[in-house]
Formats: structure tokens, C-alpha cells, sequence
């Protein structure tokens, strides 16, 4: 299994701070060796750090437990 750069995008904590947030989606195989139905998606901060999706466009940074929010504009990886 291995995770896959999906997505990159920027979030603002409440004092203004920009993070750069990164998505991956992991597909989980099933017994017969296929991709299984749903992919898995995590995200990560460019330094590497765990960051949990709550609801809609806030995310919690776990180190710290600051709360961002998702900027409008999202850029794919290619």
C-alpha cells in the first residue's frame, strides 16, 4: 500500500499563519490482490506533521491541536 499525492493546498490557522497542507489517498487492496472500493485520504503538512480533517474546510493540526481552515483554491498533482 502506499499513499499518493493527490492534492496540495493552503490553510490559516487564527493568527493568520498559512500552512501548506498536503492530501494522499492510500487504496487499501482486497484479498484478490484489487484496489478495494474506497481509497483512504490523510493529510499531512509539507514539514510533515499529521493533520485530521474535522467538518467542511477545518482540519486540526495533532501535534499542537491548532485548528485551520482550508483556503478557497485547491491545486492537483499531476
Amino acid at each position: 500500500m502506499a499513499a499518493v499525492l493527490v492534492g496540495q493546498f493552503h490553510a490559516r490557522d487564527a493568527e493568520g499563519r498559512v500552512y501548506s497542507v498536503h492530501e494522499f489517498q492510500e487504496s487499501t487492496p482486497t484479498l484478490d490482490g484489487l484496489a478495494g472500493a474506497a481509497p483512504i485520504t490523510s493529510y499531512k503538512l509539507a514539514i510533515g506533521d499529521r493533520v485530521e480533517k474535522l467538518e467542511g474546510d477545518e482540519f486540526k493540526l495533532i501535534q499542537s491541536g491548532t485548528i485551520i481552515v482550508r483556503e478557497s483554491v485547491t491545486t492537483l498533482a499531476s
